[in-house]
């Protein structure tokens, strides 16, 4: 029987999680990750422009497929990435982070190594990284098989990220045999029976209830069992802009988007009014989704179902898997009448041919361009205001990252969810600011035959950062001009579909022509330097409360 190697053992062993792609950037240190991984016929080697963008892909990647593998070299490479880990932790995507760090040889002996301080201590990056995962483990051949299943059952039992750190003679060495079994993850039962109880009993005395599904159900495959739970209670359901489209909109129970002041006044009343509301799966109330934190919630009326627990009032029922929680909700009915809501129309398609675009016009277009079975990535700032209060088809998946909001994320996010995703059509929607920092990517998208349509906004520099600011024209807003529709042929993406378009008329040709691209599409669109989504408009008049400035 062939030895099997300490590397080979991990990445097969995140193969089995359903990982097929490996994001990353070689690296000496990491060189037997990555030969691994090109010798394993279960997983493809993903090579980005650099480990940042290969952190976004990895994290848009996990989003679409429950877990994702990147990999990076000791020290440069893996603090290069962290942010994007971060980011994936922030909001509960399951990355394997593996780094391939200097040989147990040379660490032994404290050589002087390049990629490291010079001091022979080569443990100073492992907390800095451990930080970004919610589990893991530097390894050698004889823990090997022990440790991958514990940092896979932490990551699983959380959804974060794990961080896997094997020195490169060990990763080459053959692994020691040791009896393992991978861990399942159950409720208590005791437990579980506890909290169904305490929810029943919450949910009976009540005149009305709400559900606020989280943006967590999306990452560990619990969509449809949240459906049928809010079903069989009978009560409206709303969403923040984290959850766009986590059920389909056309629900008869969508209450409507929820977003503090500016939600839709039938939604606010539904929302704020009600005896319970039920936070299924660990909702963010963050400065972004409440608007500038408008809303009026009162946490005693809440009962929270987490991924491993339930809270109401001051009681924690711990060791309650999300899965059981939502099976025993489908045999709950809430007391008042079943909620039925006919959806409202988006605001109607408008302007002339002949018109210069404006974010009135741009945004009902985008909605009626969004076809059922689209992915939709969405950048932190005017596009993840813009989009989220249009109606969508049914069966759309959105992918935004509100929470930690980092620029750029969504261009290397879409490269992931299109690998991840291949029977979709992945839209990217971003401003030229975000844009800029990760728009080398594209080179990536078209080598690797992902055809994402990208709709880029170019209205003169940081339009989100001139939105949260007192004073807009500060020369630190300003950019680089680019001529973004022809990044896409010069970074190699030769038979890509591209435009530049100023008018309505322009961007309506523009967009039917990206639809029948058989090939990946770009589309440039120029819009106006203070022109803004009526959710960034309002921030503007918020900043105080965002700020807490006094």
């Amino acid at each position: 029987m062939k030895t099997t190697s300490v590397i080979d053992y991990i990445v097969q062993r995140i193969a089995d999680e359903g990982v097929e792609h490996c994001f990353g950037v070689p690296g000496d240190y990491a060189f037997p990750v990555g030969d691994a991984v090109d010798s394993n016929p279960n997983i493809k080697w993903i090579g980005c422009s650099n480990e940042l963008n290969a952190s976004y892909a990895a994290d848009g990647y996990a989003r679409a497929r429950g877990a994702a593998m990147l990999s990076t070299t000791y020290a440069v490479g893996e603090l290069s990435a962290i942010n994007g880990v971060m980011g994936a932790k922030a909001e509960r995507s399951l990355v394997f982070h593996v780094v391939g760090m200097p040989s147990y040889q040379n660490q032994r002996v404290r050589k002087t190594m390049h990629h490291t301080f010079g001091d022979g201590d080569f443990l100073n990056f492992i907390n800095i990284s451990a930080q970004a995962a919610c589990s893991h483990a530097v390894i050698n051949p004889d823990n090997c098989m022990l440790e991958m299943e514990r940092v896979i059952a932490e990551a699983r039992r959380n959804n974060q990220p794990a961080y896997v750190v094997v020195p490169s003679d060990y990763a080459q060495a053959p692994v020691t045999p040791t009896e393992v079994r991978p861990l399942t993850l159950t409720s208590n039962e005791a437990s579980l029976k506890k909290a169904v109880a305490a929810i029943a009993e919450r949910i009976k005395n009540a005149k009305s209830v709400v559900v606020l599904p989280a943006f967590t159900l999306s990452r560990v495959g619990l969509q449809k069992e949240a459906r049928e739970a809010i079903e069989a209670l009978g009560c409206p359901f709303a969403t923040t802009s984290m959850e766009k489209c986590i059920i389909d909109e056309s629900h008869p129970q969508f209450a409507g988007m929820y977003s503090g002041v500016l939600s839709p006044k039938d939604t606010r009343e539904i929302v704020e009014s009600a005896e319970v509301v039920i936070d299924l799966g660990g909702i963010s109330l963050n400065d972004e989704t409440t608007t500038g934190f408008t809303t009026r919630l009162d946490p005693a009326r809440f009962i929270s179902i987490g991924l491993n627990d339930v809270r109401i009032a001051g009681q924690v029922f711990g060791n309650v898997r999300l899965a059981d929680t939502l099976a025993a909700l489908t045999k709950l009915k809430s007391p008042g009448p079943r909620y039925k809501r006919t959806p409202g129309d988006n605001p109607s398609i408008n302007g002339k041919p002949s018109d210069k675009i404006t974010m009135g016009a741009l945004y009902p277009r985008y909605a009626k361009f969004i076809r059922s079975g689209d992915n939709v990535v969405l950048e932190s700032g005017s596009s993840s205001f813009g989009v989220p209060p249009m109606t969508l088809p049914d069966d759309v998946q959105v992918h935004i990252q509100m929470l930690w909001g980092s620029i750029g994320w969504a261009t290397g996010a879409a490269f992931g969810i299109a690998l991840a995703d291949p029977k979709r059509k992945t839209i990217l929607i971003t401003g030229e600011g975000s844009h800029q920092l990760t728009a080398n990517e594209i080179g990536n998208m078209g080598r690797f035959g992902a055809n994402p349509i990208i709709l880029c906004l170019n209205n003169d520099g940081y339009m989100v950062e001139r939105a949260l600011e007192p004073n807009p024209d500060w020369s630190y807003n300003d950019l680089a001009k680019w001529r973004y529709a022809d990044v896409p042929h010069a970074l190699g993406c030769t038979d890509w579909f591209t435009a530049r378009v100023e008018t309505l008329g322009e961007l309506d040709v523009a967009l039917k022509t990206a639809r029948e691209s058989k090939s990946g599409a770009y589309i440039e669109v120029i819009g106006g330097r203070m022109d803004m989504p009526q959710g960034l408009a309002f921030a503007h008049t918020r900043l105080k409360e965002l700020y807490g400035e006094a």
